[in-house]
């Protein structure tokens, strides 16, 4: 009876032990992830695309020379080309080798959205594989040319249209 007890708190520790290395390696996972987005932010609102492209995943290398990569962010992001402030609002570790994070990115345009980020690891390091955006929730969007009023902070600005890479929620 005292082997049985004894096998059965070696495998509750190894099993526990197990878990808190588990958390361990996602936050790690997140933590990391999330120092890539906030350096692309970085090399961005220095105007530094070359830096900023470092940061993407071969996958996105392969569809986007520097120069197109410069033109998509430019035109479908402009709130991740030019930033102010970005936060990160929410994380999950999909796999091992997949990070994705929710941001809210207020651009110098004035506009907030969410953005959700997917990173994948490539030899060993995060690298962005895409990002999807919407209106920040709490923003309404007006028709293009009247204004817009961020509801949180009751600030209006001027309204544009959504180009058709982003969701609507």
């Amino acid at each position: 009876m005292a082997r049985l007890v004894a096998l059965a708190l070696v495998l509750l520790s190894l099993v526990t032990g197990n878990l808190a290395a588990r958390a361990e390696d996602r936050d790690d996972a997140i933590r990391a992830a999330t120092r890539v987005v906030m350096s692309q932010l970085e090399a961005f609102r220095r105007d530094d695309f070359g830096a900023a492209y470092g940061f993407a995943s071969a996958m996105i290398r392969d569809l986007f020379d520097r120069e197109r990569f410069e033109v998509m962010v430019r035109g479908g992001y402009p709130e991740i080309a030019r930033s102010v402030s970005a936060f990160v609002s929410r994380a999950n570790v999909a796999t091992t080798d997949t990070v994705y994070l929710t941001l809210t990115i207020r651009g110098a345009n004035g506009n907030t959205v969410e953005a959700r980020y997917e990173l994948v690891r490539e030899a060993g390091d995060w690298r962005i594989n895409g990002v999807v955006t919407r209106e920040a929730p709490g923003t309404v969007a007006a028709p293009s040319g009247t204004a817009r009023v961020d509801v949180d902070q009751r600030r209006s600005t001027r309204a544009t249209s959504v180009p058709p890479n982003r969701a609507r929620s």
